[in-house]
């Protein structure tokens, strides 16, 4: 393990440098509040888009998920040209993307068109997905490494609560999604048009943070890194931590997707931890909730004003849950909110399913005796509080963490691609499936999910909690950490 400065305790940061690490993190998270507010903006116009465009379930669904394909490939280039450019420019690269994707979205005349401005702004979510939390964890002191990466998953969350908010508010003043309101245009394109507001806030904020200084050593501007150091996060001995950094910048030179290649299954075995972790965050169906909550519950009986109430309160919820991951993950760990976690949403998740097994009717034209829509209710919500409050934070944290320094930036890239494309097919098979299924074995699938991740979790993952990113570099360290993890 790495000595000095690296590892000073929380004491020895004074609570200036501590702002200041919190104050630069809550900027560079503004990516993560456009990554939930463009991601979950379209769950109150969905239908609208639906009927506007004519669109059958299937390319209802797609119309929804395209725009994931966009964020795998922003995820997958977003780390090679912050390597090339640097963070700073490339987080006003997703600015752009997320503005233009704003704009062209609301004011769509086809669906080709379309089509192709939510791949665009899927391109910045996928940046900001990467980049975020790739920033957050070069920036923050090992100690708070773990609060502050969190602080990337209440960005995400709040990000959805003011789409969903602002869907609501849309809605509501205009009468429906699908009527006019300023101008003569259509309430929904309107959910679209106000996400420029946020996008120009995320690049502005971004003028103004310092760069990473692992990309400042890299490009050999190695005061500027420890003036950086220094200043903001409160290093005793700068010179010492550059010199840290330019060892673990030497052996992931010339890195590429080779270099994660291992004798598990062809891939470094850490890399297939972060894929699968990637895979069960979204295949425990969260998306399926922030992306079609206000259908969903149209769908069970309930008004169109009450489904956008009821979407917002999961969202509310959806936050202050993320409030405890920030609390004690760096308290308690990683490994045990994942495990915490798991047990939670597969008792929602349950829940849920048993209540849609007593629905009346199928496809568009269903509905839920009142006793078990209420049931179907707490079970949703339960889910949201235990993810919200664990797997949604905790993956983002792990994935900026976990892999050796030398491969990080292709495997955090490998993995949130991943993540994207999981994404993708819960989101493009949601509607489709609601209508040949029915929604009691989706969310049964979603349970079963859950019980996998929690034996997943138990017999695989890595404990990370507390150690600086040089001392990733040993796969034995961290399978020993693991090891001693599974002993307490």
């Amino acid at each position: 393990m790495s000595t000095g400065a690296a590892n000073k305790p929380p004491s020895e940061h004074s609570d200036t440098h501590v702002a200041k690490v919190i104050g630069v993190t809550i900027a560079a998270a503004v990516g993560g509040f456009l990554f939930g507010f463009d991601s979950s903006v379209v769950n109150g116009a969905v239908d609208s888009i639906g009927s506007h465009f004519e669109l059958n379930h299937f390319m209802k669904g797609f119309a929804v998920a395209i725009a994931l394909l966009g964020c795998a490939l922003g995820a997958w280039f977003a780390g090679r040209l912050a390597d090339i450019w640097g963070r700073k420019k490339v987080m006003l690269l997703g600015s752009f993307l997320f503005t233009i994707s704003s704009i062209g979205t609301g004011l769509a005349w086809s669906v080709p068109d379309l089509l192709i401005w939510r791949v665009i702004g899927g391109l910045g979510i996928g940046i900001a997905s990467v980049i975020a939390p790739a920033y957050i964890a070069e920036i923050a002191p090992a100690t708070y490494r773990g609060a502050l990466g969190s602080l990337q998953q209440l960005a995400i969350t709040m990000g959805i609560f003011v789409a969903l908010l602002s869907d609501a508010l849309i809605a509501d003043s205009a009468g429906s999604a699908s009527s006019e309101f300023w101008w003569g245009i259509e309430a929904w394109r309107w959910m679209f048009l106000v996400g420029v507001i946020p996008a120009l806030i995320y690049g502005f904020l971004a003028l103004l943070i310092p760069e990473s200084p692992r990309y400042l050593v890299g490009s050999n501007l190695d005061a500027e890194a420890a003036r950086i150091l220094t200043e903001v996060t409160g290093e005793a001995d700068p010179l010492e931590r550059v010199k840290e950094i330019r060892l673990t910048l030497k052996r992931e030179s010339n890195v590429s997707i080779k270099d994660i290649r291992g004798p598990s299954f062809g891939l470094h075995p850490l890399v297939w931890v972060g894929i699968w972790i990637a895979v069960l965050q979204q295949f425990v169906g969260i998306n399926a909730i922030f992306y079609y909550s206000t259908t969903l519950w149209q769908s069970v009986g309930f008004s169109e004003s009450e489904s956008f109430k009821t979407s917002v309160i999961t969202a509310v919820i959806n936050v202050v849950m993320t409030f405890g991951a920030i609390l004690f993950v760096d308290r308690i760990g990683r490994r045990k909110l994942l495990l915490i976690g798991s047990v939670g949403m597969f008792t929602g998740l349950v829940l849920a399913c048993i209540a849609f097994t007593q629905q009346v009717g199928s496809g568009d034209n269903i509905t839920l005796p009142d006793e078990w829509g209420v049931v179907a209710l707490i079970g949703a919500n339960l889910f949201v509080v235990a993810f919200a409050a664990t797997w949604g934070p905790v993956m983002w944290v792990m994935l900026g963490e976990m892999f050796p320094n030398r491969i990080r930036g292709v495997a955090l890239g490998v993995c949130t691609g991943v993540n994207w494309l999981a994404n993708f097919t819960i989101s493009l098979l949601f509607p489709e499936l609601n209508n040949v299924l029915g929604l009691a074995w989706i969310y049964g699938f979603f349970a079963f999910c859950a019980f996998i991740s929690w034996f997943y979790v138990h017999y695989k993952v890595p404990e990370t909690k507390g150690m600086e990113l040089e001392d990733m570099d040993s796969l034995s360290e961290v399978e020993a950490v693991l090891k001693e993890e599974k002993r307490i």
